[in-house]
């Protein structure tokens, strides 16, 4: 079997972030004396309580979880030596990128 290189140590795979925003309001309320609350500053009031973060913390916990359930799949189909060594989630995917570049380059020859 031919081995096959595939070598991500010399490559800048960074991504530029721009600035997302989140829609923060300027001033945060509604006209001064008017009484009324901005629609960011009721949302902002909502996320505040207990039940609305205990929630979310359940959410993330369980969308966290699937995604570490699915780096363990990915990683159980990819050759290493040895079998069992431990890999970083980024290991893993360049890891999976070599894998299927090697095998598309198995199937060409």
């Amino acid at each position: 079997m031919k081995s096959f290189n595939c070598d991500f140590a010399n490559e800048d795979r960074t991504i530029p972030m721009a600035n997302s925003g989140h829609g923060v309001a300027v001033n945060g309320v509604g006209a001064p004396g008017s009484g009324t609350l901005s629609r960011e500053e009721r949302r902002r009031r909502r996320r505040a309580t207990q039940k609305y973060r205990t929630a979310h913390a359940t959410r993330e916990r369980v969308r966290v979880e699937a995604f570490n359930l699915a780096f363990a799949e990915l990683r159980k189909l990819l050759p290493t030596l040895p079998p069992d060594k431990k890999l970083s989630k980024i290991e893993i995917l360049r890891l999976a990128i070599c894998y299927i570049a090697y095998l598309n380059h198995v199937l060409q020859a």
